[in-house]
């Protein structure tokens, strides 16, 4: 079970990315009054946590109803997840989140009596409940179905979120502390480890399609 909550952890880390949401954040509400910021925080978190246990329950009746068999998405998100950890380990990923995060910046500078509205979009969707994360909690409910492996897995899920809240209310003190230096080595390192992952889902699914022991 403690390998599970390993792969559970370090494949939501990757996929939510907690450590690039500090300095994104940070860029996203520098207009905004702390009191603003903090409601943003928590009520994004709030809705990316209801969208992934959405999926993570509704996921496989979902699959049933559009005719898509589980080993079809298992290969499937594999193949997304990889191509997200090749993003990752070029740093594409990294460059599309901080100009989405500049151009909310770029909206706030130009109504600056305005406090926008960004829990939902772009912080709970694509930032943090995105494709990728959306895919790693159906595949890992799909391949454990008791309550204990599915707990392990939400407690996965849970840790990365609580790191992105508090990424989120520490955002300005976090950036000056690691630097954009620990910040890409951490992202590289875990998209090594995602890329591994992904792979494993898609070797799954072709073996269980084809029958192969």
């Amino acid at each position: 079970m403690l390998s599970l909550l390993l792969a559970s952890f370090v494949t939501f880390f990757v996929a939510i990315d907690p450590v690039a949401m500090a300095p994104m954040f940070t860029t996203m509400t520098s207009r905004m009054t702390p009191e603003w910021r903090r409601k943003m925080a928590f009520k994004s978190i709030a809705i990316a946590t209801g969208i992934l246990l959405a999926f993570a329950f509704g996921g496989a009746w979902l699959l049933e109803q559009i005719h898509v068999s589980i080993d079809a998405f298992r290969i499937a998100g594999g193949l997304l997840l990889f191509l997200i950890a090749v993003d990752m380990l070029f740093e594409k990923r990294s460059e599309r989140r901080e100009e989405r995060a500049e151009q909310v910046a770029a909206h706030q500078a130009q109504h600056p009596e305005a406090q926008d509205d960004i829990s939902v979009f772009p912080l709970a969707i694509p930032l943090i409940s995105g494709p990728g994360a959306i895919a790693s909690i159906m595949l890992f409910f799909a391949e454990h179905e008791d309550l204990v492996s599915r707990g392990f897995i939400l407690l996965g899920v849970g840790a990365n979120l609580a790191l992105c809240l508090i990424a989120f209310l520490m955002s300005g003190t976090l950036s000056k502390i690691m630097g954009e230096t620990v910040a890409s080595m951490l992202t590289r390192i875990f998209g090594i480890l995602l890329a591994a992952l992904a792979a494993q889902f898609v070797v799954d699914g072709i073996r269980n399609v084809f029958g192969i022991a």
